[in-house]
Formats: structure tokens, sequence, C-alpha cells
């Protein structure tokens, strides 16, 4: 995958700057509405827990939380119809067709690089509001992104797949991703968890194996200097078997290119 990405960098760039280019296109806004959707969401959010539900999750965790969500959703929703929305250059135009979801998953990772330099701003605000500073351990944090990346490209590549065989996808994913959302920690910490999970001690263990739980926990812990990553056995199989789901699924999409100018 990586050696087809850098022998077609050149279509791979083009395809990145067209969906860019394309995705505010006539929006007055445009790329802002990248920044205020998560903003609003954190907002909303913050209001809920700790106004109707008496929680008092810090804002810090809520931006960290959402724009880490944000992420995926787009790479989801975007890499779902990356071969259907293309259709006319799959059926009419040779080229290797699994770099439709990888231009879709990097136009999306751009743009949340470009919203993290907010986000930093941000929390290094608040930071300095509240008298703490950002960790030192958020210079690692590309590291998280990479990783974060490869998972979005594995559920890009198995839902672009499974969209052209099956149109129901679309609609499927939209209520897999609302439950999903409700099950991650994004608006939420850990700490929530562990106080619901304290007379059963394994649905926490269990709760790790969702990916963005290690995966949204990891960059609060990076960023913010309070809050500690949980080491686990469980923990670890959640960051180690994603791996082998983007595997699995990229070797799934290529079996299932041959007969997709015929599907679509």
């Amino acid at each position: 995958m990586i050696r087809t990405v850098i022998e077609h960098k050149e279509l791979v760039a083009n395809l990145v700057a067209r969906e860019l280019k394309g995705r505010y296109k006539s929006s007055l806004l445009g790329f802002l509405w990248s920044l205020l959707i998560p903003l609003f969401m954190a907002l909303i959010y913050v209001v809920f827990l700790r106004i109707l539900a008496g929680r008092a999750v810090p804002i810090e965790e809520i931006i960290i939380g959402v724009f880490a969500w944000q992420f995926t959703v787009q790479c989801v929703q975007n890499g779902m119809t990356s071969i259907t929305a293309n259709s006319n250059m799959v059926k009419k135009v040779f080229f290797p067709r699994l770099l439709l979801p990888v231009a879709s998953t990097l136009a999306n990772l751009v743009n949340f690089l470009l919203t993290l330099l907010v986000q930093f701003a941000i929390l290094g605000l608040l930071a300095l509001v509240s008298g703490t500073a950002l960790s030192w351990w958020a210079l690692a944090v590309p590291l998280v992104v990479i990783y974060h990346s490869f998972f979005n490209l594995g559920i890009a590549y198995l839902l672009a797949g499974c969209n052209v065989y099956f149109r129901d996808t679309q609609h499927l994913v939209g209520v897999l991703l609302s439950a999903w959302f409700f099950m991650s920690p994004a608006m939420y910490n850990l700490a929530l968890v562990e106080a619901q999970a304290s007379a059963h001690p394994w649905v926490l263990d269990l709760y790790m194996l969702n990916p963005m739980a290690p995966v949204i926990t990891a960059y609060r812990a990076l960023i913010l200097a309070d809050v500690s990553f949980p080491w686990s056995v469980w923990s670890a199989a959640g960051l180690v078997w994603p791996l082998f789901f983007v595997l699995l699924s990229y070797f799934g999409f290529k079996r299932a290119q041959r007969n997709f100018a015929d599907m679509l």
C-alpha cells in the first residue's frame, strides 16, 4: 500500500487537493467550520455534563476528545463514499482504486492537523488562565496522530468496499456512529467509566478494547499533565488489534475492487 502511494504520489496529491477544495466550496466560512463544529459540540457537552448531569469533566479533556472524534467521523463518512462518489473515474480511468480512500483520509488528516494548531492555542490559553501548563509529552502527539490515521484508513477501506456492494451501508453506519460515540470517551473521561464500573472492573477492561478509548485517552495523557494513560493488558490489546484490522481491511478492499466497475 505504501509503495503504491509513493509510486502515485502526484495523483494522490491531486486527489487530496481536489478533496480539500471541494469540501467547503461556495461556503462562506470555509475551513472555519472544521473548528466551529467541534467547539460548538464541546460547549454543548460541557453544559450538559456540568449542569444537567452534574459531572465536572474538565473542558480541556472534552475539547481534545471531541476534536479526535471528529477526525474519525470525517474519515468514516468521506472514506465510505470515496469510491461511489468517484464512480465515473473508477469506470473510465485505470489507476489503483486503493488511492481513493487514502486520499480521503489524507485530506481529513490535513484538516485535523490544522485544527490541532488551534486546539493547542485554546488549551494553552486555558492552561494560562488556570495557572497550569501543558505537558512536554505533547511533543509525542504526532505518533498518536499517525496511529489514529492508519486506524481511520482501515475503516475507510472496509466501508468504501461495503458501500459499493451494499448501498444501505451509509444508513447503517450513521446509526452505528451514534452508538460508537456514546461508547467512546469523547465527551467524558475514563474517570466517569471507572466510577460506573467500580463494582464490575471487567467492564472497564472490555471498554478499553474500543480503539477510540485508548486513542482519545492517549491524546489527553500526552497533552495534559494531570492525565495518565491506564496501561494494562486490555488497553494494550485495544491499541494492537486495530493494526491487524487495518491489514484485513486493506486485503479485503483489494479483493473487492475487482468488481467495482461492474457494481457501479
